[in-house]
């Protein structure tokens, strides 16, 4: 507590003040209508503390210390009795009641003995607390009395406690409702360009709002581009001459606050932090202007422009519309500067896009863009310049050169199944048979017949009948003719694989006693050394293949061993398969490894030549953008 004075050591605190024990009637009346009369904090403050000294009685001395809510420093802005500052005696008290934030009551000892029995006295000090914000403190030297007097005392003190904070509730409600008002006619005013389509009316529609709200002559909007401030708007002109020497001026007061980073007020106030002000004196000089104010606009860490209002020279503007008016800019102007970036043309967004890129590009910082563009330049150059293999890739699928059917010879009924799909067999090896009951019955019949015939044969030829002996004879013939091709199929009944290789098709073994009629394919069985590979070229790529071209095959099965083949054959017809068309390419693998199967699917890359490798990724573009041409150029 500085601002306490000490106390001179000649005038200890007195233990009572004479006349002030007892209050009159006339005197209550009159200190309660000086105090209802207060006009400053200062007054009501004095005039409180001169009510509650003289109400308590034996006060020796008083202070109220009032500063900066919760942060200090508290300075006395009240003295009891009036006029007389020496109370350094009561700085402890204030001190430790402002840090434990609650009243206290410390007894002295009195500094020397008057006439009569020595007495102690109080030391209290009370902060001022409202809702938890301490604005202050009381503190006061009381002679002592009894205790159950003194608990009265300080219950009248708390209830006088009451009218401070009656007063800095009522303050604190008129900062609350001046700030709300304050920001109603910020809100009013930024909202007023939101209605509007286009940027220079929302522009113009919000200078004029605020030149009408705050009683200007003329309100200006202008916003940077590159290092000087252009005006866009002005207040009550829907044009203007971009080129007057009034916009001028007033572009030049704009670059003046902006260069300075500060709110310019002409004529400065006599506190106000000093700036250059030249282009703000010749603006009013030139056009009248009696009192202006430049403040620059902000979207979020970039400074994009300035707002300037001028007014009279018996208006000029003070603390309070200063700060409502850069309450106003910092709201509109945000949006403001994004309605005007959306505005322009399309081709000056493009251009500040690739200005801003190439100063970060060559401006400082932003190494990571450096080092990105830096590798995509060397990439480029390199595409440009390096040729690499170009290949043709393309699915491909493995399919056997030849595929033998095994179909059933006859119709009738399958008896046994010891292959089917996916088997290997060895030439000669039984894949399947059929039921031979109904066949050897039918051999024997005819075996039956044949032996009749022959004994008929031979007694006709004893009665040399030899008519009867033609005829027997031509009826044998007719016999073994049909048991020979009984047998024949009875020897068809055994299905057996034509040739080593694998069966590709065919499985009856969930088939045991089906029917099967004569022709129908029961097994295909392919050769494992012969092999021709399929593959299928995109119709946008077949002009660079070529019968003889080499390439490579990747297998899905075996990804880690590349097939060498060769191309052997181009067919000129097209297939549909996924909404694309593809041609399909025959070729030859120079190898056929054991593990290779009929069916397998893989990725095969046809060698074409070496190209640029930019040309190499790029040439399906530039094919598209050929053939897009063509289709719309007339």
């Amino acid at each position: 507590m500085d601002a306490l004075e000490r106390r001179p050591e000649q005038n200890p605190p007195r233990d009572h003040v004479e006349g002030h024990e007892h209050l009159t009637p006339d005197g209550e009346q009159s200190l309660f209508a000086q105090f209802a009369q207060a006009k400053s904090l200062e007054a009501y403050c004095q005039h409180w503390l001169t009510l509650q000294c003289q109400m308590i009685g034996t006060v020796s001395a008083g202070v109220v210390l009032l500063g900066p809510p919760n942060r200090g420093p508290y300075s006395p802005v009240a003295f009891w009795p009036t006029g007389q500052r020496a109370v350094q005696h009561l700085t402890e008290v204030v001190e430790q009641a402002l840090a434990e934030r609650r009243g206290l009551a410390i007894k002295r000892e009195p500094a020397s003995a008057a006439a009569g029995a020595p007495r102690h006295r109080y030391e209290i000090a009370y902060p001022i607390d409202v809702g938890g914000t301490i604005h202050g403190v009381v503190a006061m030297d009381l002679v002592a009395r009894p205790d159950r007097e003194l608990q009265a005392l300080l219950r009248r003190l708390q209830w006088g406690f009451a009218w401070l904070e009656v007063l800095f509730r009522k303050e604190e409600a008129a900062r609350e409702g001046a700030a709300r008002k304050r920001l109603q006619q910020v809100l009013d005013l930024a909202a007023t360009g939101v209605g509007q389509d286009r940027f220079y009316g929302a522009a113009t529609a919000f200078v004029t709002a605020l030149a009408t709200r705050l009683s200007c002559d003329r309100v200006s909007l202008g916003f940077l581009r590159g290092n000087h401030t252009r005006v866009r708007a002005v207040s009550h002109s829907a044009q203007f001459g971009k080129q007057s020497n009034l916009v001028r001026a007033i572009g030049a007061a704009m670059d003046e606050a902006l260069d300075q980073q500060a709110v310019i007020v002409f004529p400065a106030p006599p506190d106000a932090t000093p700036h250059v002000t030249r282009a703000h004196a010749e603006l009013a000089r030139q056009h009248g202007s009696g009192a202006l104010c430049s403040i620059p606009l902000m979207a979020g860490d970039r400074t994009v422009g300035a707002l300037t209002l001028e007014r009279s020279a018996d208006q000029p503007f003070d603390a309070a519309t200063v700060e409502l008016c850069e309450g106003i800019a910092a709201l509109a102007g945000p949006p403001l500067e994004v309605q005007r970036r959306e505005d322009r043309w399309l081709a000056a967004k493009a251009g500040e896009s690739c200005q801003l890129w190439l100063g970060r590009l060559i401006g400082p910082r932003h190494m990571i863009l450096k080092l990105v563009v830096v590798v995509l330049l060397a990439l480029a150059t390199a595409g440009a310049v390096v040729k690499d293999d170009f290949r043709l890739s393309a699915t491909a699928v493995l399919e056997p050169e030849i595929r033998q059917a095994a179909v059933a010879p006859f119709n009738g009924y399958v008896a046994e199944a010891r292959a089917r799909a996916g088997d290997v067999v060895k030439k000669g090896q039984l894949l399947c048979s059929l039921d031979d009951r109904d066949m050897r019955l039918e051999r024997l019949r005819a075996l039956s017949q044949q032996e009749q015939l022959t004994k008929q044969y031979h007694l006709a030829m004893t009665k040399h009948d030899a008519a009867q002996t033609k005829i027997l004879a031509a009826q044998i013939e007719q016999a073994k003719a049909q048991l020979t091709l009984l047998e024949e199929q009875l020897s068809r009944t055994r299905i057996l694989a034509p040739f080593d290789g694998v069966i590709v098709q065919g499985d009856l073994s969930q088939a045991l006693g089906s029917p099967v009629e004569r022709g129908q394919v029961l097994f295909e069985v392919a050769p494992l050394e012969a092999y021709r590979l399929i593959l299928h070229v995109d119709e946008r790529d077949i002009a660079y293949a070529a019968v003889g071209q080499r390439g490579q095959l990747l297998l899905n099965a075996a990804p880690d061993s590349p097939q060498p083949f060769a191309v052997s054959k181009i067919t000129p017809i097209s297939t549909a398969r996924e909404g694309k068309n593809y041609f399909r390419v025959e070729a030859t693998l120079e190898e056929t490894p054991e593990s290779l199967r009929p069916g397998m699917e893989g990725v095969g890359k046809i060698e074409v030549g070496r190209e640029l490798f930019v040309w190499i990724w790029m040439r399906q573009v530039i094919d598209w953008v050929r053939l897009t041409l063509w289709h719309w150029l007339p």
